[in-house]
């Protein structure tokens, strides 16, 4: 009012040609210096703001390891004899059943061996048969009194050997018998046949891989827990099985803990059996284990409501003032992990909470709100 007055004499001043210019100015600044003053005195107004109430979730606490695929029941095919791949009867991915014909490896040589111990088998039968006609005629004489019996003995101890020798033969027979019924590799068990690494023409050694047959079902997940977490590890512990996007793609349990330390990577070697029913993992594939090691209930926001500034997470939170209004507070967060849309909050938020969800570009801390409860 006082300003109002002074400002209506200064003008007739003005306009009578009485008021020198330089107190012109310094008046205008004056006033213009008491404007400015009570437009700072003015308080500032609230602003409307959505907000979220903070909820608790049961959370499960999890991590996540690369792991290993390996078939539970997975047989490795090796040659039991030396040679050359003269046919491959199976290829990759084709189904065969127990005792299929798989490869066959070229047999000449052992045949030739074999027939050799058939001749001199033969031969031997004839031996044998000579030293039994032999001693049948020895012993005649030795029961007319015409030969001695030291004759008789060595009569029925040539017939004795002959029969010994055939029987070795027989059995070495036998043995090269088996041995070329090895030259034809076959399917161990009924399965899948796997990649088969040789080709037509390959020596092979018995140390030398020439395929796999996996027989589909059941699978295990070889998971290398670091040692700072083996103790939390125990039996039965849920196993996730998830793809790149998170979707579970089978669950179990842990069937396994080795008692022994990788000294190289310093981790405790899990293994979790899975039910492959629908064929949807693969032998010696890199998947994603999640080991659940417990759950509990954490608050949770809206991944809208943080922001990220310098490494460090933060929401603004509306809070009462003494005024019976609201004012925001913008509140360091410790999160973990992602659900739904929202982040788990270790710190920084309470159940409770109202959590300003929209228009956080334009906040101050401090600044007066009005919580607007939002329905999404």
């Amino acid at each position: 009012m006082i300003m109002s007055r002074f400002s209506t004499r200064t003008s007739s001043l003005i306009r009578l040609g009485i008021l020198p210019g330089a107190l012109l100015v310094t008046l205008l600044l004056t006033t213009a210096c008491g404007s400015n003053k009570e437009a700072k005195a003015a308080p500032p107004q609230a602003m409307p703001v959505k907000v979220q109430t903070a909820t608790v979730q049961k959370v499960d606490d999890t991590t996540d390891y690369v792991a290993t695929v390996k078939s539970r029941d997975s047989a490795v095919v090796m040659p039991q004899v030396e040679g050359i791949i003269t046919q491959i009867f199976v290829h990759s991915g084709e189904r065969v059943a127990d005792g299929a014909p798989m490869m066959q490896i070229d047999p000449a040589k052992q045949q030739a061996t074999l027939k050799s111990q058939e001749s001199a088998t033969a031969a031997q039968v004839a031996q044998v048969k000579w030293a039994q006609q032999n001693y049948d005629r020895v012993n005649g004489l030795a029961n007319a009194g015409v030969v001695s019996r030291q004759d008789l003995d060595q009569a029925r101890a040539t017939l004795d050997a002959a029969q010994a020798q055939l029987q070795s033969l027989g059995a070495q027979v036998n043995e090269q018998q088996v041995q070329l019924h090895y030259y034809q590799v076959v399917a161990p068990r009924a399965g899948v046949v796997g990649d088969v690494p040789v080709r037509v023409g390959d020596r092979v050694v018995t140390t030398t891989t020439l395929t796999t047959v996996d027989r589909p079902g059941s699978l295990e997940a070889y998971i290398y827990v670091p040692i700072e977490k083996t103790a939390q590890l125990k039996m039965n512990l849920p196993v996730e099985i998830v793809d790149a996007s998170g979707n579970s793609l089978a669950t179990s349990r842990v069937t396994f803990i080795s008692p022994q330390v990788d000294t190289t990577t310093q981790t405790v070697l899990v293994k979790a059996t899975i039910a492959n029913s629908n064929d949807s993992l693969r032998t010696a594939q890199f998947i994603r284990a999640r080991v659940i090691w417990g759950s509990q209930e954490k608050p949770v926001v809206p991944v809208v409501a943080v922001s990220r500034i310098g490494g460090l997470y933060f929401a603004f939170v509306a809070e009462p003032d003494q005024k019976g209004g609201y004012v925001v507070h913008q509140k360091p967060l410790q999160i973990g992990q992602i659900v739904g849309n929202n982040y788990v909050v270790l710190d920084g938020v309470k159940p409770g909470d109202k959590v300003v969800v929209s228009g956080t570009q334009f906040l101050i801390d401090g600044i007066p709100v009005i919580p607007q409860e939002s329905s999404s």
